[in-house]
């Protein structure tokens, strides 16, 4: 194998200890069979998602539960332990039992997530539109301390618990590095030399050295490659969760990435982010398809239970719990035409009730959330 290009360079710092600060991109890369074929395929089942979205009458009508698994999957890798379920049950109006912490740093998630898709048209991806990620990422959460929406003032390292600088696994570049490391990333936002799957690749492992934020960095960065998609026309929807490929392969996404760092090993990392991206294509595609199917025969079953029963089953597509309360406000109709509508649908056993409470009961619709909940693990890849 020939020499590689260093991917940065080490630079000592006044207190002794070498942090990293990488080079502009893009690096050279070494364009060999296997990693074209996985480009292929990465391309291939993206596309064959971006399709399926196409062929929905609204296609947003998956963008909200598809959005809250991104927020608590991307969230879990830092540690938070809220469930879909528990995310979707809270927002429906039920009580749920995590506490109040975990459950807001992965509803600030989402609201960054959405905040980030609607801004993509007037601000494209920017240093701009990262800060305001960040923002709405850290506020009234821990590590809201770490000044939500500015750029780190200190250094920061990973590595184990209790570890210093000094005996770190990683030191990203020192604070007065990070905003001009920044501006270098974002001015490869605007290259079109490559293709938009490795492009977007290398963006995230930049962002990820770079590590900009005191909080938040990782969560920030995952984000990033849905809005990068989006951005570019690639998946208008955000309905990959790259989030469930990287905590289903954790010990193996940080070596890539240090592979990167300190052997600049692109190829290799860029071989991980693809297999990433088709991996959770086809997770996608599956996922999709089976509640487009479900919302098919639901709306079949509902049909001559009237006009509310079959809004209410494009209602439960975002939300599979629901309150009759909550569907009245949501749909805009009496609180006694959304009692029949969900009782239509319990009867034809699309909902269960999970709770008893008299004025308030929930109820949920199993099968839509266990499609949602299911493991990535438990969808075979065929790429």
């Amino acid at each position: 194998m020939s020499k590689r290009e260093a991917p940065g360079r080490m630079v000592r710092t006044e207190a002794g200890y070498e942090a990293f600060v990488p080079n502009p991109l893009p690096p050279s890369l070494s364009w060999d069979g296997r990693l074209a074929r996985m480009l292929s395929d990465a391309d291939r089942l993206i596309g064959r998602l971006s399709g399926i979205a196409g062929l929905l009458p609204d296609p947003s009508i998956l963008t909200r539960p598809f959005v809250r698994r991104e927020a608590v999957l991307s969230s879990r890798i830092e540690g938070t332990q809220t469930t879909l379920d528990e995310l979707l049950a809270s927002e429906a109006g039920a009580r749920v039992r995590r506490g109040s912490e975990d459950l807001r740093e992965v509803e600030n998630c989402v609201k960054a997530l959405e905040h980030g898709l609607a801004r993509l048209a007037n601000l494209p991806v920017s240093v701009e539109l990262i800060l305001e990620l960040h923002e709405r990422l850290m506020t009234d959460v821990r590590g809201g301390r770490a000044s939500p929406g500015a750029l780190r003032r200190e250094q920061n390292w990973i590595g184990s618990p209790g570890c210093t600088p000094f005996d770190a696994v990683y030191v990203p570049p020192p604070p007065e590095e990070v905003r001009p490391c920044l501006v270098q990333w974002a001015d490869f936002l605007r290259d079109r030399s490559l293709p938009v799957l490795v492009q977007v690749g290398l963006l995230h492992y930049q962002f990820e050295a770079i590590h900009p934020f005191r909080d938040g960095s990782g969560r920030v960065g995952r984000l990033l490659v849905a809005l990068l998609l989006a951005e570019r026309g690639i998946l208008k929807q955000p309905l990959l969760s790259l989030s469930a490929y990287i905590d289903a392969t954790r010990a193996e996404y940080y070596d890539r990435l240090l592979g990167v760092s300190r052997h600049g090993e692109w190829e290799e990392w860029l071989e991980y982010f693809l297999v990433g991206v088709a991996r959770e294509s086809e997770d996608a595609i599956s996922r999709a398809e089976r509640i487009t199917g479900l919302l098919s025969e639901w709306r079949k079953q509902a049909a001559d239970a009237g006009r509310a029963a079959l809004q209410l089953v494009d209602f439960i597509a975002g939300n599979p719990y629901v309150t009759i309360g909550g569907v009245a406000s949501g749909l805009g109709i009496a609180f006694t035409t959304a009692q029949r509508a969900v009782e239509a649908l319990v009867g034809s056993g699309v909902f269960l009730p999970v709770s008893d409470a008299k004025r308030s009961r929930v109820f949920c619709a199993r099968v839509l959330l266990d499609v949602l909940d299911e493991p990535m693990s438990q969808v075979q890849f065929r790429g």
